[in-house]
């Protein structure tokens, strides 16, 4: 089963009882509580996004644009008070589209490296990605990463994830993996000890497995190596934009329209 039809069985799954009592991400920066409404109005956003990236951004059974992306994309628009307009554009042609004026904001989850530093601002993190293990559910309670000497854990072959266990775990014994899902499925057959990897990946394949498996311990935020998480990018110098939409992600994250947005998309939370 592939990622894609993993994650949509998660969307349309019954998510309540899953999400209750899980953790919610904070990342908000609290220098940013002091940012005021801007003097200067923005009159509309036009957000670009793409459509294959569920449960972030894609089109539903009746060809819909949906996903945890496009409901905050209409939530800054409400907080800032402007029209929205939300527009999907191929991957490939996306981040030349803000570039050319084609709209006032890309919300897709384009990545916050140098190169794309030249070309565009981005706001401020809405949703950082984390590593996290996964264990079966009995090896779950009460586990200790300190106590893995000799203990094999799968990871995809050549990820940074990988490199994390490699300098921070030397005494674990590893098991790369083509994939994750072989890694995850080698936990549930107990052919593995334990898994380390994405965890907004291992959410939806926990989704399914629920029965058998859990995050285990802590969740590691390592930007340097898992990246620095989910940004929204203006063009550069385009700072009105920029600024209303850092000022609605902070009342919306203190006003829980944040939190409720994640526990909506991600019915096993990552956190």
């Amino acid at each position: 089963m592939g990622w894609r039809r993993l994650i949509l069985a998660a969307i349309w799954a019954c998510w309540t009882s899953a999400a209750l009592g899980q953790a919610v991400p904070n990342h908000a920066d609290p220098s940013a509580r002091e940012i005021l409404p801007n003097p200067v109005p923005v009159p509309a956003i036009r957000f670009l996004t793409s459509a294959d990236f569920p449960p972030f951004n894609f089109r539903d059974e009746t060809g819909a644009l949906v996903g945890f992306n496009i409901d905050l994309a209409r939530r800054i628009c409400e907080e800032v008070d402007v029209p929205c307009t939300v527009q999907a554009w191929p991957w490939e042609q996306a981040a030349d589209a803000l570039a050319d004026n084609q709209g006032d904001a890309l919300i897709a989850g384009l990545a916050l490296s140098p190169e794309n530093g030249e070309r565009f601002d981005f706001s401020s993190i809405y949703l950082a990605l984390p590593g996290r293990f996964v264990t079966q559910a009995d090896a779950a309670r009460g586990f200790d990463p300190s106590a893995l000497t000799g203990a094999r854990i799968s990871v995809r072959r050549g990820s940074a994830h990988e490199e994390f266990l490699q300098r921070y775990l030397a005494h674990a014994t590893l098991a790369p993996m083509d994939d994750e899902i072989a890694a995850l499925e080698a936990v549930k057959a107990g052919e593995a000890d334990a898994y380390f990897g994405d965890a907004m990946r291992a959410s939806f394949w926990l989704n399914d497995n629920l029965a058998c498996c859990s995050f285990a311990g802590e969740a590691y935020f390592r930007p340097e190596l898992f990246g620095k998480g989910l940004a929204i990018a203006v063009p550069a110098g385009h700072d009105t934009v920029r600024h209303a939409i850092d000022w609605a992600l902070v009342r919306l994250k203190e006003g829980g329209s944040l939190d409720e947005l994640y526990l909506r998309w991600f019915p096993v939370g990552f956190y």
